[in-house]
């Protein structure tokens, strides 16, 4: 089964809601924040020996790794946000620039 299938229901809400990229994107982040979750609690049992209050090195690494996929996910919906509101702003007749 693929991810669309699998995934069927949120992806119809989330592109309902904010349109086709937008709601992939947040069903992505959904994935991503779940997978986060699991290897943080993963990290718990598997410490370091270096220092037992961390996760061991390569746990670091793939926590480090999801975090920063969220926040590229995170950035790229903000900016699809911000250009679908200019681009709602631009198609409003009437409004010029000086008032």
């Amino acid at each position: 089964m693929n991810i669309f299938d699998e995934k069927h229901n949120e992806l119809e809400h989330y592109e309902f809601m904010m349109g086709a990229e937008r709601g992939r994107l947040a069903v992505a982040l959904d994935l991503l924040t779940d997978s986060l979750i699991l290897t943080g609690q993963h990290g718990v049992y598997c410490v370091s020996n270096r220092n037992p209050s961390k996760p061991r090195l390569d746990l670091q690494a793939v926590l480090a790794g999801i975090e920063g996929a969220k926040e590229l996910i995170q950035s790229v919906m903000k900016n699809l946000e911000l250009r679908r509101e200019q681009d709602a702003h631009a198609a409003q007749p009437g409004i010029t620039s000086g008032q």
